[in-house]
C-alpha cells in the first residue's frame, strides 16, 4: 500500500521556523533528552487539545543504500507495516485506526520516518507499537513479494505514468556525478525487482537501532511523563554498533548539463535550473541563512522579483519561483523555474527569467527586499507553532540532518542578522553555469502544437511515502 504523509511536507521547515519573530525569541521551546541506549528524545508541550503526535526519525535514507540496491529504506518503509514477532500483518495500522488515529510513514535521501497522531490517553499504545517494530520485524517472502508488487506499481503511478516526474528524476541524476543523491528514492525499476529478503533484513538490523534515531512527541504531554514512557517502552532496547555515513564526495563540476525531455502528454512546456548548493551542514555553510532568504526575494510568491518581471509586468509566464533545499546532511541545492504563457514561446520566457539572474549579479538584493522576505515568512508562518507534526517534523529533520536543538531555537536571530551583502555574496557564489542543470519539459503532440493548459512547477525531489 503507498504510504502518504499528511498534507504539506518537510520542505516548509524555513517558513516554519519564522514564526518565532524577532531576535532572541525562541521557536518551539522543547525539551531535549538522550536514554542511555543513544535514542535521542525531544518533547513539544501543546496542550490546547488533548491530542499528541509521536514521531521516530532513523537516520538512514536512499543515499545510504548498498550500490547496485537502489529503492531499499523506501522498500523496507512498507514492510515497517508487515508484522512483528508479537503483531500479525496489518495489526499496526488496525490498532491505530480502531483508537481513532492516524498513522503514516516517509522515506528521503538522509531519513526514514513514521509518525501516528492519537488522543493523548493512547500515546503509551503507539509508542508501545512503535518499539515493537523497532527491533522484532519479522519478514517473509511470503509478505516481501506482493509488497514489492505495490512499490512497483507506486513508482508506476507516481514516476513513470507523469512527464513531470520522469524529467525530475533524470536531472536529478545528471546533476550529480558522484553523489547518490543522483539516484531516486523510490529506486529504479530493475533493482527494485531484484531486492532480495537477505539484503532487506540486512540494511534493517545495520540502522535501526535506537542509538541511530530520533523520536519526538508533540502535544498534550508533560515531558516528566514521556520520559518514563520512553525508557519502558524504548529503554530496554539495546543499542547497536551502527556503520558511519561514508558517501562518495562530489568531484568538482566543470559544465552545465542540460535534459530535455519531449512527451505527448505534456500540453505546456516548462523549464527549470537547479544548482547545487551549501547546506546547513555541508559546504559554505555561510551561505545557507542567506540562501533562504535569496530564494523568497528572488522567486517566493506574488511579489518577489521573478513573478513580478516575467507574469505582472513582462506578461511571460504563467508562473514562475525559486526554491531551495539547505537541510541535506550534503550539499544542498538551489533551483528556478518557469512556465511562460500560452501562446508564448518557451525560449521567450526563458530569456526574460535569464535577464532577471543577470540583474541579480550585477546589481545584488537591496535591504528593503530582504527585510521584506523576512516579514512573508514570519506572515506565512503565524500559525505554524500549533500544529503537531509541524512541530515534530521540524525538530525531527533537524536532528537527523546534522542540526541541534540549539540550531532551530536560534533560527530567528541567525536569519535576522543576515544582511543583503550576504544575500548577494550568496547568489553569486552558487549561481555558476558550471554547477547548473537545465530540465527542458516539451510537448510532443501529433500536430506539433503545444496544448494550453496551465503548466505546473517543476517537480522537486521530496521525501517518498
Amino acid at each position: 500500500m503507498t504510504r502518504r504523509a499528511m498534507a504539506g511536507h518537510l520542505a516548509v521547515l524555513a517558513a516554519v521556523l519564522a514564526v518565532a519573530g524577532p531576535a532572541g525569541a525562541k521557536v518551539f521551546e522543547p525539551t531535549y533528552f538522550a536514554l542511555a541506549n543513544g535514542l535521542e528524545v525531544v518533547v513539544v508541550e501543546n496542550h490546547r487539545a488533548p491530542v499528541v503526535t509521536q514521531m521516530i526519525w532513523y537516520k538512514v535514507g536512499a543515499a545510504d543504500e548498498p550500490a547496485g540496491r537502489s529503492g531499499i529504506a523506501h522498500f523496507l518503509e512498507h514492510l515497517m507495516f508487515k508484522g512483528t514477532q508479537t503483531r500479525a500483518p496489518g495489526e499496526f495500522s488496525a490498532i491505530v485506526a480502531r483508537n481513532g488515529g492516524r498513522e503514516n510513514a516517509f522515506t528521503s535521501q538522509d531519513y526514514t520516518g513514521y509518525f501516528q497522531t492519537v488522543a493523548a490517553d493512547r500515546l503509551e499504545l503507539v509508542m508501545e507499537l512503535e518499539a515493537d517494530r523497532m527491533t522484532n520485524l519479522a519478514l517473509t517472502d511470503a509478505q516481501i513479494e506482493p509488497e514489492r508488487r505495490v512499490v512497483l506499481e507506486e513508482r508506476g503511478s507516481r514516476v513513470d505514468s507523469d512527464p513531470r516526474s520522469i524529467l525530475s528524476e533524470q536531472v536529478q541524476a545528471a546533476a550529480w556525478l558522484n553523489h547518490p543523491y543522483r539516484l531516486p528514492v523510490i529506486g529504479w525499476r530493475h533493482e527494485i525487482e531484484a531486492i532480495g529478503r537477505a539484503v532487506i533484513v540486512d540494511f534493517y538490523r545495520t540502522w535501526y537501532a535506537p542509538n541511530n534515531a530520533v523520536l519526538v512527541v508533540a502535544g498534550d504531554v508533560e515531558p516528566v511523563r514521556l520520559r518514563a514512557l520512553a525508557e519502558k517502552y524504548y529503554g530496554p532496547i539495546p543499542a547497536r554498533p551502527v556503520p558511519p555515513r561514508v558517501r562518495p564526495a562530489e568531484p568538482p563540476q566543470l559544465a552545465p548539463r542540460v535534459v530535455t525531455l519531449s512527451d505527448a502528454r505534456v500540453s505546456q512546456p516548462s523549464w527549470s535550473r537547479r544548482w547545487l548548493a551549501p547546506s546547513h551542514r555541508a559546504g559554505e555553510r555561510g551561505h545557507a541563512y542567506p540562501l533562504e532568504l535569496l530564494a523568497k526575494v528572488f522567486g517566493g510568491g506574488a511579489t518577489s522579483r521573478l513573478y513580478r518581471a516575467l507574469v505582472v509586468e513582462q506578461e511571460v509566464a504563467v508562473s514562475t519561483g525559486a526554491w531551495y533545499d539547505g537541510d541535506a546532511w550534503d550539499l544542498g541545492s538551489f533551483g528556478l523555474w518557469v512556465a511562460p504563457r500560452p501562446g508564448v514561446p518557451l525560449d521567450r520566457a526563458v530569456a526574460a527569467l535569464e535577464t532577471e539572474v543577470t540583474k541579480l549579479l550585477a546589481e545584488g538584493v537591496r535591504a528593503e527586499e530582504v527585510e521584506r522576505a523576512r516579514q512573508r515568512l514570519v506572515d506565512g508562518a503565524v500559525f505554524a507553532r500549533d500544529d503537531l507534526s509541524t512541530a515534530a517534523r521540524v525538530l525531527g529533520k533537524a536532528l537527523v540532518t546534522g542540526r541541534s536543538v540549539g540550531d532551530v531555537e536560534a533560527w530567528p536571530e541567525r536569519i535576522a542578522a543576515v544582511t543583503a551583502e550576504q544575500v548577494t555574496a550568496a547568489a553569486r557564489a552558487i549561481l555558476k553555469p558550471a554547477t547548473s542543470t537545465t530540465g527542458v519539459l516539451l510537448p510532443a503532440a501529433a500536430d506539433g502544437q503545444a496544448g494550453r493548459g496551465p503548466a505546473a512547477p517543476p517537480v522537486r525531489p521530496e521525501p517518498v511515502r
